[in-house]
């Protein structure tokens, strides 16, 4: 279980997100961290730098997640378990290509996160998310539109995408 820290984008000050961090692993004893609204500029890496060792400090073992949501600079993928590199829609996401530098990558350090799905596409997908190496993935038939959040219930076709990534996955 991952508790989720809001980055602000670098905004949010260093001592607030180590206190989050802190409840979180009191409450719920998490085993790790996703860092939402992540910054994705050479910039902002020495402050996620920061922030990811003292999270590895708080809690040895510590699994950190940085959600960029579109490809960061380099320097990221050394300082986190795994990078959400896309998050959005569909429409987007059947154009979008991989920065070159995520080859020199194993799958499992990218995760893509995408909504507005529609189940006749769900092979373009997955074969989408295998050619640009996302090797975790959560598709939805959901959509943002009527500001409804796509990521709050599961799709429609949660069966058929489960029977779809694989043996090795348990419903």
């Amino acid at each position: 279980m991952l508790g989720h820290l809001d980055v602000g984008f670098g905004a949010r000050s260093f001592g607030e997100l180590l206190s989050d961090a802190q409840r979180f692993l009191n409450w719920y004893k998490v085993d790790g961290f996703t860092l939402g609204h992540c910054p994705a500029d050479p910039a902002g890496l020495s402050g996620v730098r920061r922030i990811t060792g003292a999270l590895r400090t708080l809690l040895d073992g510590a699994y950190v997640v940085l959600m960029h949501g579109s490809h960061p600079s380099p320097g990221y993928a050394d300082v986190a378990d795994q990078l959400v590199t896309y998050t959005g829609p569909w429409s987007g996401y059947r154009w979008s290509r991989a920065a070159e530098w995520t080859a020199d990558h194993p799958p499992e350090r990218f995760c893509h996160l995408v909504h507005g799905v529609p189940l006749a596409h769900l092979e373009e997908a997955l074969r989408i998310a295998r050619w640009q190496g996302a090797g975790t993935i959560y598709f939805t038939d959901r959509t943002d539109h009527d500001e409804v959040d796509p990521w709050e219930s599961l799709p429609g076709y949660w069966d058929e995408i489960v029977s779809r990534i694989g043996p090795g996955v348990s419903e």
